[in-house]
């Protein structure tokens, strides 16, 4: 498979190491705007840019014919008109706020785990999430997805805030600490106990191969896809 990697931080290094283990090709590497490169000579964009250039990066490869893995969070404002172009274009995407495999699974144990506690009042909601002081955006694309998650499965819940919160809606706090891939804690507080679920990244290597896997599964595709259907496809092999 022939890969366009779009963002060639720390992120797109580990991913281009990884696809070549797993014997793909990267057939380009860009880290500014992708106007002026040929596109159309790989198989599959994999998307880890900054917010800014998300949505314009995103298209373009839609309209050159090439699917898109993107994991660049910060830029979901404009989602519905990414996936809109995408249909119109005929390609193939899947957006994810997390690629890791591990995470995908810390997701469904979340949505179940609110389910069990959407009836207990007396239980305060909060999320933490840690990141490396590079990472651009506050808080994670991670940390909004356990939010909404949990918000679907609570109806009284009616959304998130970063730091403090009015009443109902759920709580972010949100940390940068130097070299740290990524922690993530949802916890569930009253005056009796407390109730927390976690996850922590040891490395970039589980998000990066997450981002290739994905990738793997959307060659020759199309439509709109999520982390479930790709994890729906391993479970099955």
């Amino acid at each position: 498979m022939k890969i366009a990697l779009l963002g060639y931080g720390r992120m797109g290094k580990t991913i281009e190491e990884i696809a070549e283990n797993r014997g793909h090709e990267i057939v380009l590497k860009v880290s500014d705007g992708i106007e002026n490169y040929d596109l159309t000579k790989a198989d599959v964009a994999i998307d880890f840019s900054v917010p800014d250039a998300a949505f314009k990066n995103i298209t373009i490869c839609f309209k050159a014919g090439v699917p898109v893995v993107s994991g660049t969070t910060g830029w979901l404002d404009d989602y519905e008109k990414a996936t809109k172009i995408c249909s119109e274009e005929n390609s193939a995407f899947i957006y994810a706020s997390n690629f890791s495999l591990g995470v995908n699974v810390f997701f469904e144990l979340n949505r179940k785990l609110a389910g069990m506690m959407q009836g207990l009042e007396d239980y305060s909601i909060e999320i933490e999430e840690i990141h490396h002081t590079k990472k651009l955006d506050a808080p994670s694309g991670t940390a909004i997805s356990l939010a909404e998650q949990i918000i679907h499965e609570n109806k009284q819940l009616k959304g998130w805030q970063l730091d403090s919160a009015d009443e109902n809606k759920i709580p972010i706090h949100a940390k940068r600490i130097k070299d740290v891939p990524g922690t993530h804690v949802v916890s569930y507080d009253s005056n009796i106990d407390t109730i927390e679920i976690k996850h922590t990244a040891k490395s970039r290597q589980g998000f990066a191969l997450g981002a290739v896997v994905a990738a793997e599964y959307l060659q020759d595709k199309t439509g709109i896809y999520s982390m479930k259907d790709v994890l729906a496809d391993l479970f099955k092999n």
